[in-house]
């Protein structure tokens, strides 16, 4: 995987885009013989014996009863489907996940108590598991006459993937530190907003380096990628972030275990199919042959539907769940 300076090749998608977000085709090319929604797992936690606390309650709660009822939490990925049966609610193609865990007007459906007591959690927006990505890439791989050479598209706006010139970075990692003088000296640098006006900008590192992150991107509507050459077999290997430019480096040297994320969109040379997760999308739509949409929709590993071209996938879609 090696980064590509020109920022035109993937320009031919732009042809394939509406001018508008008010369907899929505002991400996701046009004039494909078929098209499959690849819905993003959930994570579902249970308490043995009784229902998950809603967050009020959490903080409501003595430290010492937390910390019991942490330690019994039973966490595990979840379908879509798990959800619709625990709340009573229709999986279809084109669901929504606020209205498929009934979520009231104004409430968050990023966590969800279902009636059984156990607490859900709102699929990752933008982005599949590497776990998943590496199902969907075999198959990617089977319908192409390129696996071997293809294109990755990383939106430009994840948190740390580019440098900036600024005062203070886009993230921070953070250590115990018992030392109070270091302490004091990192508050101070903190809590000192009114200084730091007045400083001059510096360099603020990025994943990607300084050449890449000023570099020009790809331009579609309404956003921006940095685009590197990659492979779907490169992607159907289960380690492919330890080979992906974009891994997080300085996360690992934090402690974190090694990730990179998952392409925003990905095409092989010949443009037999596109993959795109949008940013704002809580599932993945893959663009391609009638013989792909049924291999990714068959696999057991994957939970994803056809869809027909023109879909709906913003959130009041789903008109079965109302």
């Amino acid at each position: 995987m090696e980064w590509i300076a020109d920022p035109t090749a993937g320009a031919w998608l732009r042809d394939r885009l509406d001018a508008s977000f008010d369907s899929m085709h505002g991400v996701v090319p046009r004039g494909y013989p078929a098209y499959a929604r690849v819905l993003h797992p959930t994570i579902v936690q249970s308490l043995p014996g009784r229902a998950v606390p809603t967050p009020e309650e959490w903080t409501r709660m003595p430290d010492r009863e937390r910390l019991r009822l942490s330690e019994l939490l039973v966490t595990e990925l979840a379908t879509w489907r798990d959800a619709a049966d625990a709340f009573g609610t229709v999986l279809h193609p084109l669901a929504q996940w606020l209205h498929l865990v009934r979520t009231p007007p104004g409430e968050d459906g990023n966590v969800r108590i279902a009636p059984d007591g156990r607490e859900f959690s709102g699929p990752a927006l933008g982005q599949l598991s590497s776990e998943l990505l590496s199902s969907v890439a075999g198959h990617l791989a089977e319908h192409t006459s390129t696996p071997d050479a293809g294109v990755a598209a990383l939106w430009e706006g994840r948190g740390g993937l580019l440098g900036f010139l600024g005062h203070s970075p886009s993230r921070l990692f953070f250590t115990v530190d018992e030392d109070p003088n270091h302490r004091a000296m990192l508050d101070r640098s903190t809590h000192d907003p009114f200084n730091n006006v007045f400083r001059k900008p510096t360099w603020q590192e990025g994943i990607l380096s300084r050449e890449i992150s000023e570099a020009p991107r790809l331009e579609l509507p309404e956003r921006a990628y940095v685009q590197f050459s990659a492979s779907s077999r490169e992607f159907a290997e289960q380690d492919w972030m330890l080979h992906a430019p974009w891994r997080d480096l300085p996360a690992e040297e934090h402690g974190f275990p090694p990730n990179a994320i998952s392409p925003q969109i990905l095409w092989p040379d010949d443009r037999a199919w596109v993959l795109v997760s949008e940013i704002d999308y809580d599932s993945t739509v893959i663009a391609g042959s009638v013989e792909l949409i049924a291999a990714i929709c068959a696999d057991e590993r994957i939970e994803a539907f056809p869809i027909p071209e023109g879909s709906l996938l913003h959130e009041d879609a789903d008109e079965e769940n109302r």
